[in-house]
């Protein structure tokens, strides 16, 4: 109790003392000069992250960050937060949470808050700083500047509401889960759950289900209010409120703050001193979709558990220590094991909630009603149907968590230092900060996210990339350790190569060949375990998938409440027209309930998903495989298609075309020379002695060592670029020993560098000295490597010949960096214009250069900084790759062309290469201006920089840069144009990366969107700005489709309404859609089947409401004298009739050409409902002159009213019966579409043979049943004349209905539209409104 009293006094006065602590720091904060165009600010390193992973070279951005979400203002209600106690809530915790939010937000990621999540945005400063911005713009980075739910006041720091305890709820905002929760809470009342136990004992298990059903009741009725420090549980409401009702786990626990929150250092909220730092003597934890939260006793809050890091991370060798058993006892306490184990449900359970949903609920009261009405045949058959569909159910579940969990499941031993000896323990034992060996042979995968410590291994990180290129990891370093931050957005570049994610697979692993190391193994520490990793985020994304909120689905269940609306009038009508006629009250009750089962068919939710089941069947069969059958439908929709270049639309592989070296001294460029022997000559005879073969010398050199390549099994893997690039070379390469750090004592001859060595009969250097007895072979040692970085878009090694003294700088990267980082007067004079002449032709162009560092040494390259490497260079020459296009390319960007699909380039290459092959794939028509913007003033980085829209072909033609529409060229140029491209109104426009960048921060909502609309290109495009580029479609009404094949795309996959991956690599986990085909015909492919199954939805959709109206219509003409349908005539017409036509008719497959109109997505549309009324009023009027005929018939047969039971053998009954039967058979053939989203009917070979079994068992029932069937279906007889009436006046019914459908009803919709179209004009896209306004 005494260290519980001490524990909270501190706590007071550290809450007491705090404020001034922060206002301080904040004021410190503001008062930094550091520039808001940082590299911190420009790439989104928010900290707020449940999972953060590296840079795209080696993990997906949409998994390391959902930086561009933008949903910034949510409208999102929870039921258990109450946004205006928010405003009246305690002044101190106020000033205090104002402070907390003014540091999170005060400088961009390195200020923000490393929790991993964002309560709520205080923009004070952001306010002010950003003052220049546009309001847009403010929009479009708020997911990192201000969160989902911003509300209207600054004091609003943090969703809560408070009590004299503490808090009783808290909003949190999960940024890489794009989801923001409440959490509440309770503890049970025993009153309250008493009343339920009573309702539920009362009720016979109803109060249960309803209960069940709607939890938010059961939480005001069993539930009482509690501070969350104090709660028994929680209840979790997301903001598309589902509703979670979870315990709070609580264990003794008795250690310091930091050993659960760790210490933010210097880029965090504060650092803990030994007087914040209490000891937490119970640690409360609470587990929502596999993340954990841990309460904060002195913030008074859950926060993220996944983004701790141990202070005591600062040097690689006190880490190498490893931990004791006490140590790792604590951790899995707070962390939990280390395995990604998903919760099985057991059979049992899942019988339940099967059982339980509200559709089965609905089958069971059905099947009571129907035995009670003395329906037991077709109850029965039902009975068994349902528990087929349950079954089928039950194992279809079993079977995918089964394979879910095999997929995420992985434990195996390992190789642990616990307590200062090894042991090999279980893969779920281990813990942040265990050193475990991973050069052991039998561990294939990393068990958790962990730093390599010493050695260096190959890793296959497609599980994550979706692409299979090798990537190399090395150890880390004290630096690297520095900047470790488990919490924010992107990893940085130089902590990524040290780290090795959870479920990669071990290439090669190899121990560190250094004498003085005790430990000959290669080493690894954990740093995040179990679903913190990497792969528990990607398991968790297809565990808890978003809602997809399409139309369709919300207007089905709309449309089928206004049909419950009608039932229940039906069932009002019956109520009183069968107490008129004096029946029981039994008899009443289960016949007016009757009704009810018939207007809302027990089937309808199944034919929802008929025509998705059998597109998704159809495209497995073309080796295109989906994870989100609801994404089919999206497919139907899409508007805009935008492709990647590289790898989609063309090959995958680059062919070195040639080499264009600078030279000296005449500084010109070569003639390009297409082979190694041609840039290098081999004797000096050879060589133009006006010529300096240095400059040549470095560029082959360069290609020889500045690449990623590493040998495994005598084979060269990595990139292949670098591949080409060293293939073309024809050098060898030894790969060497990677070392972690080495000190000034350290032996040269115990270093192992990668080396390179030129082919056989070039081993010497023409240049050295031939007459010389010391004359060495030529062997470059690659000292020191900086790996390509997207944001710098080059690469680079430090290299040194052996034996010499000086070394070499060879950097390769894109030619735009080139001018940063060389010599202005090492460059030709036309660098620009061969650059151009190249990327317009669809080239790869990368650029070369050089320096030399006299008097190098190990220790001094270990300590250069990557500026310093890369800075005052030679300019050498140019590589050029070409990049050809795939075969079906063309055709498939022409076919969507045809379809009005707009189709767009996201590229990270060159914005001229681009262009090139956007014309030659006909996406940019070949004979009109393609017009790029350059800045004129200022840059990406200037709030008012000015841009000039210029066309490619000719600068002399430009476009306004506010309404970006084409200007009249001057008089006095001339107007001759290259490729004939005089075409002004087809124009397009390219967009490079850091004009996109400006657009979106600083330049007018309307310039954005007319970009947006008439932008074709969009080049340079890092995989953050790839997945903005498409949610920026998305806010502007497109449906978006994005098809891309490696690890820059997967953001913009899964951002995308429909994400096609071309990968077989587990790709799944990137893209709803993948394609094992490797190229774009999938695209249109998934498109067509899209069509069809929406279409099909709908016809069957259609089809089931007409079956219900047609059913629902006879039995209320039978009710007005108190008969009803037959046991088996019912039986007959739903087994028999509507289950196989209803199956049957969405087995047609989509049309092969696409059109250009789309289907509808919208159910309560006028061009749905005005046929749907229409065809139910046919059938109405066809069945009131059956009903009404036949009782003009001399044979009629009236139907005897009895009290006690429904007599269903009469006239009426046998007349409704035979014409109903005709109805339900060809109201599917009226339904069934065909062109131009699916095949004609007469392709469906089940369905006109189910049409035909159909009609002919009818017909035959009609004209001539056998006896026992005669008696089996409760007919009475009637003349030849009235069943040859039935038959014309079903076809004669059936030809109306079919030239209404065709003809008359689509008018009439449209008519309809234009009288009521004053009243209520259909919402137009954003898209076609802009469109419109820049039409030449």
């Amino acid at each position: 109790m005494e260290g519980s009293e001490g524990g909270e006094s501190r706590r007071n006065s550290f809450m007491e003392t705090r404020p001034a602590r922060h206002r301080r720091s904040s004021l410190y904060r503001r008062g930094s000069n550091m520039s808001e165009a940082s590299f911190i600010t420009d790439v989104e390193m928010a900290q707020d992250e449940v999972f953060s992973g590296p840079l795209a070279e080696s993990v997906p951005t949409s998994v390391s960050a959902f930086s561009h979400r933008r949903r910034a203002d949510s409208t999102a209600s929870f039921t258990f937060y109450d946004e205006d106690e928010d405003r009246t809530s305690d002044d101190d915790f106020l000033e205090e949470e104002v402070i907390e939010e003014d540091e999170r937000e005060g400088m961009g990621g390195e200020d923000m808050n490393g929790n991993g999540y964002v309560d709520q945005d205080e923009d004070l400063e952001l306010g002010r700083r950003r003052s220049i911005r546009r309001k847009s713009s403010e929009h479009s980075r708020r997911s990192v500047d201000a969160p989902l739910l911003r509300r209207h006041t600054s004091n609003e720091t943090d969703g809560w509401r408070f009590d004299k305890d503490g808090r009783l709820s808290q909003k949190i905002y999960i940024l890489t889960e794009d989801l923001t929760i409440v959490v509440a809470g309770f503890r049970t009342s025993l009153f309250g759950f008493a009343v339920y136990i009573t309702l539920c004992v009362l009720t016979l298990g109803l109060g249960y289900l309803i209960f069940r059903w709607l939890p938010g009741w059961y939480v005001k009725l069993v539930g009482s209010t509690s501070p969350l420090r104090r709660c028994d549980w929680v209840v979790i409401e997301n903001q598309w409120g589902e509703i979670a009702i979870q315990d709070v786990n609580k264990q003794e626990y008795g250690r310091t703050l930091s050993s659960v929150f760790g210490s933010q250092g210097k880029g965090g909220l504060r650092e803990y001193n030994e007087e914040d730092d209490y000891t937490i003597e119970e640690l409360i934890t609470l587990d929502y979709r596999y993340i954990r939260f841990c309460f904060h006793p002195v913030r008074d809050k859950f926060l993220l558990g996944s983004t701790w890091k141990d202070p005591n991370w600062t040097e690689v060798e006190t880490i190498r220590g490893g931990l004791d058993n006490d140590e790792k006892s604590y951790r899995e306490q707070v962390f939990g094991q280390n395995i990604i184990d998903i919760e099985e449900k057991s059979t049992w359970q899942l019988l339940v909630d099967e059982a339980f949903h509200p559709f089965y609920i609905f089958q069971i009261a059905s099947l009571i009603l129907w035995s009670l009405d003395e329906y037991y045949y077709y109850a029965a058959c039902i009975f068994v149907i349902s528990l087929i569909s349950i079954t089928t159910t039950l194992i279809e579940t079993k079977a995918t968590m089964r394979r879910l969990r095999e997929i995420s499941r992985f434990e195996c031993d390992v190789r642990v230092l616990r307590n200062g000896f090894w042991r090999y323990v279980k893969s779920s034992e281990l813990v942040p900060g265990d050193v475990y060996e991973i050069t052991d042979p039998s561990l294939y995968q990393f068990p958790c996210d962990s730093l390599l410590l010493s050695g260096d291994c190959i890793v296959n990180e497609s599980m994550l990339t979706g692409e299979s290129v090798p990537v190399s990891k090395i150890p880390t370093t004290d630096e690297a350790l520095d900047f470790l931050d488990l919490g924010v957005a992107a990893i940085h570049p130089d902590v990524a190569k040290h780290l090795l994610f959870s479920g990669t697979k071990i290439i090669r692993a190899r121990r560190p060949h250094d004498d003085s190391d005790d430990e000959a193994a290669a080493l690894a520490m954990a740093v995040r375990t179990g679903f913190n990793t990497t792969k528990g985020a990607l398991v968790r994304s297809m565990l808890f998938p978003k809602p997809s909120g399409f139309k369709f689905y919300r207007d089905s269940f709309r449309y089928i409440s206004v049909m419950a609306g009608i039932a229940a009038v039906g069932f009002v009508a019956s109520f009183v027209n069968f107490v008129r006629l004096g029946l029981e009250w039994h008899l009443i009750v289960v016949r007016a309930l009757d009704l009810i089962t018939i207007v809302v068919p027990p089937a309808l939710p199944a034919t929802l998903s008929i025509g998705t089941n059998f597109a998704l069947s159809r495209l497995k069969q073309k080796q295109i495989f989906c994870i989100s059958p609801q994404r089919v439908n999206v497919g139907g929709k899409l508007d805009i298609v935008c492709f990647d270049k590289t790898g989609t639309l063309t090959e995958e592989g680059l062919d070195v075309l040639g080499v264009r070296v600078v030279q000296r001294p005449l500084n010109r460029f070569s003639d390009i020379l297409t082979d190694a022997y041609d840039i290098l000559p081999r004797g000096a005879r050879d060589r133009d002695p006006t010529i300096d073969f240095n400059v040549h010398k470095a560029i082959l050199w360069t290609m020889a060592t500045c690449h990623s390549l590493r040998m495994v099994d005598e084979e060269l893997i990595g990139d292949p670029l670098d591949v080409k690039m060293f293939q073309f070379s024809r050098w060898e390469f030894e790969e060497g020993e990677q070392r972690a750090h080495q000190s000034e004592d350290d032996d040269q001859k115990k270093l192992s560098p990668s080396v390179a060595r030129p082919p056989p009969g070039m081993e010497y250097d023409v240049d050295g000295d031939s007459e010389s007895t010391t004359r060495q072979p030529t062997e470059l040692g690659i000292l020191r490597q900086f790996e390509f970085v997207s944001q710098l878009r080059r690469a680079s090694v430090v290299v040194r010949q052996f034996g010499a003294q000086s070394g070499e700088v060879y950097v390769k990267g894109a030619p735009e960096c080139m001018k940063d980082i060389c010599k202005p007067d090492s460059f030709p004079s036309d660098y620009d214009e061969l650059l151009g002449y190249y990327t317009h032709r669809g080239f790869r162009v990368i650029g070369c250069a050089t320096k030399t560092i006299p008097k190098l040494n190990w220790v001094k390259v270990q300590k250069m900084k990557r500026e310093e490497v890369e800075s005052d260079l030679e300019f050498a020459g140019f590589i050029i790759f070409e990049n050809k296009l795939k075969p079906s390319s063309a055709g498939v960007i022409e076919e969507l062309g045809r379809a009005n699909i707009r189709r767009v380039m996201c590229t990270g290459d060159n914005i001229l290469t681009a262009i090139s092959v956007a014309r030659e794939c006909n996406m940019i028509d070949k004979t009109a201006h393609c017009f790029v913007p350059r800045f004129v003033e200022g840059n990406a980085r200037t709030p008012l920089a000015k841009l000039s829209w210029e066309s490619v072909d000719d600068p002399m033609y430009q476009l306004d840069e506010n309404t970006l529409k084409p200007l009249p060229p001057p008089a006095e140029g001339d107007a001759s144009l290259p490729y004939d491209i005089s075409n002004l109104r087809n124009y397009s426009v390219a967009v490079s990366g850091d004009v996109f960048r400006w657009i979106i921060d600083f330049a007018s909502e309307k310039v954005l969107q007319e970009m947006l609309v008439v932008g074709q290109v969009f080049a340079r495009m890092s995989p953050d700005e790839k997945h903005e580029l498409v949610e920026k479609l998305q806010s502007i009404d497109y449906c978006c489709g994005f098809c891309g094949d490696g690890a820059n795309d997967c953001g913009a996959l899964k951002a995308a309404d429909v994400g096609i991956s071309l990968s077989e690599a587990e790709a799944s986990v990137a893209a709803p859609f993948t394609s094992r085909v490797f190229d774009i015909s999938c695209v249109p492919q998934v498109i067509r089947e899209g069509r069809a199954a929406l279409v099909t939805s709908f016809s069957c959709f259609k089809y089931m409401s007409l079956y219900s109206a047609i059913q629902f219509t006879s039995v209320s003409f039978l009710y007005a004298s108190a008969s009803n349908l037959g046991d088996f005539q019912f039986l007959y017409i739903d087994l028999l009739l509507i289950l196989p036509i209803a199956i049957f008719m969405g087995w047609t497959g989509p049309y092969k050409k696409l059109s250009q109109k789309r289907p509808t997505a919208s159910l309560v549309s006028r061009k749905v409902l005005t046929p749907l009324l229409g065809q139910i009023v046919l059938t109405i009027l066809v069945q009131a002159i059956g009903f009404e005929y036949v009782q003009k018939q001399s044979w009629f047969v009236p139907p005897v009213l009895d009290k006690d039971h429904s007599n269903s053998k009469n006239s009426e009954n046998t007349t409704l019966f035979l014409l109903s039967c005709y109805q339900y058979i060809l109201s599917a053939i009226v339904l069934s579409v065909g062109p131009p989203f699916r095949q004609s009917m007469a392709k469906n070979f089940p369905f006109v043979i189910t049409m035909t079994c159909t009609l002919l068992l009818s017909s035959y029932i009609l004209f001539d049943p056998a006896i026992w069937l005669y008696n089996l279906m409760e007919l009475t007889d009637m003349s030849s004349e009235f069943k040859i009436f039935i038959l014309v006046l079903a076809v004669g019914g059936f030809a109306v209905a079919y030239l209404c459908e065709r003809a008359v009803f689509p008018k009439l919709a449209g008519f309809i539209g234009n009288a009521t179209g004053g009243k209520k004009r259909k919402k137009r896209k954003t898209y076609k409104i802009v469109a419109e306004g820049m039409r030449v």
